[in-house]
C-alpha cells in the first residue's frame, strides 16, 4: 500500500511564502510524476504544478514566477516553494504520484491534502 503524507501548510500573509512538502511511502518501484493540485471552496479541483522523474515541470499560469516545484527522486518526496502568496492561493493542497509501479497494477494515489490559507 502506498502512502502519500504532505505537510507545510498553514497561515500566511500576503506576499509570503509556504514551503509544501509530499512525500510517498511503500513498496515503491518508481513514480512517472507527482505533483500539486488544489481546491478552493465552492470550486473544481485544479492542476497548481507537476513534475516528471527526469525533471520535466509544468506550472498552471497564475502560479508561473511565484511557485517551485521540485522533486527527490531518491526519497520519492515532492516540493512545492510557494513566494507572493495572493488571497486567491487559499485553498487545501493536495500532493498526487501519477502511475506508480508497485508489486500490483500502477495506478496513481493521493495525499489527505493540507489548508493553505492566504489573510492578513
Amino acid at each position: 500500500q502506498v502512502q502519500l503524507v504532505e505537510s507545510g501548510g498553514g497561515l500566511v500573509q500576503p506576499g509570503g511564502s509556504l514551503r509544501l512538502s509530499c512525500a510517498a511511502s511503500g513498496s515503491i518501484f518508481s513514480i512517472y510524476a507527482m505533483g500539486w493540485y488544489r481546491q478552493a471552496p465552492g470550486k473544481q479541483r485544479e492542476l497548481v504544478a507537476t513534475v516528471t522523474s527526469g525533471g520535466g515541470t509544468n506550472y498552471t499560469d497564475s502560479v508561473k514566477g511565484r511557485f517551485t516545484i521540485s522533486r527527490d527522486n531518491a526519497k520519492n518526496t515532492v516540493y512545492l516553494q510557494m513566494n507572493s502568496l495572493k488571497p486567491e492561493d487559499t485553498a487545501v493542497y493536495y500532493c498526487n504520484a501519477a502511475r506508480v509501479r508497485t508489486t500490483g497494477r500502477a495506478r496513481d494515489y493521493w495525499g489527505q491534502g493540507t489548508q493553505v490559507t492566504v489573510s492578513s
